[in-house]
């Protein structure tokens, strides 16, 4: 039997993205960079996200499967434009008579954690989720992820424990204006970010080459 922790009613609305942490829609031309982020993961990483010990072989043969076309990818980016966070939305098969649903997986290199990043991919995601007619936004993993189940009631989700696994589940609220305008300023936003970031990087290999020497990076 399930054994359901804290939050018995569902939030009155989604967890709310906010702009500190910026977060870009990916496609297809940034599978090479999901690769690499993925296979930076640790076993015990691996294990976490993608909820059995996880061989290079799989991550690969997981990558290669991503439908953008059906599902949606969302990335956060550092000053290198390294992929240091990553979530999938994947869209649930529609079952008539009930609500439409979407499951979220999200990954943070270790070098990222603490930073909000995984909030941020959140929040990106669950306003997405109302803009495209997502009712359910939906979370399984391990029982002992604990950095997934605090992300999870931060977000005001149901947890339900059973078997050493756990679900979380957010009801959202049908789109309305303020969603849609919250995504494009937020789209907006990551967007011009990773401009900033790519402009600096290109400037910062121009300056070491002609000085002979690294230009110190912003944090």
């Amino acid at each position: 039997m399930h054994n359901k922790l804290a939050n018995n009613h569902l939030p009155s609305k989604p967890h709310a993205a906010g702009l500190v942490v910026p977060v870009r829609e990916l496609h297809a031309g940034h599978r090479d960079e999901i690769l690499r982020h993925l296979l930076l993961l640790n076993d015990e990483d691996r294990r976490l996200r993608f909820g059995t010990q996880t061989p290079d072989e799989v991550i690969q043969h997981y990558v290669e499967r991503l439908n953008f076309n059906r599902d949606t990818v969302f990335g956060s980016f550092d000053s290198q434009l390294k992929l240091i966070g990553m979530a999938h939305l994947a869209y649930l098969p529609k079952i008539k008579g009930q609500a439409q649903s979407a499951e979220f997986g999200v990954s943070v290199l270790p070098s990222g954690r603490g930073q909000g990043i995984g909030t941020a991919l959140l929040a990106r995601a669950s306003v997405h989720s109302r803009n495209t007619r997502i009712e359910n936004l939906f979370v399984h993993c391990l029982a002992n992820n604990r950095a997934m189940m605090r992300l999870a009631q931060k977000a005001g989700m149901r947890v339900e424990y059973a078997y050493g696994d756990a679900d979380a589940y957010l009801k959202l609220p049908p789109a309305n204006p303020s969603s849609i305008v919250e995504e494009a300023a937020n789209a907006q936003w990551a967007n011009f970010d990773y401009v900033l970031k790519a402009n600096f990087k290109r400037s910062n290999k121009a300056w070491s080459w002609f000085l002979g020497k690294s230009v110190a990076r912003p944090i």
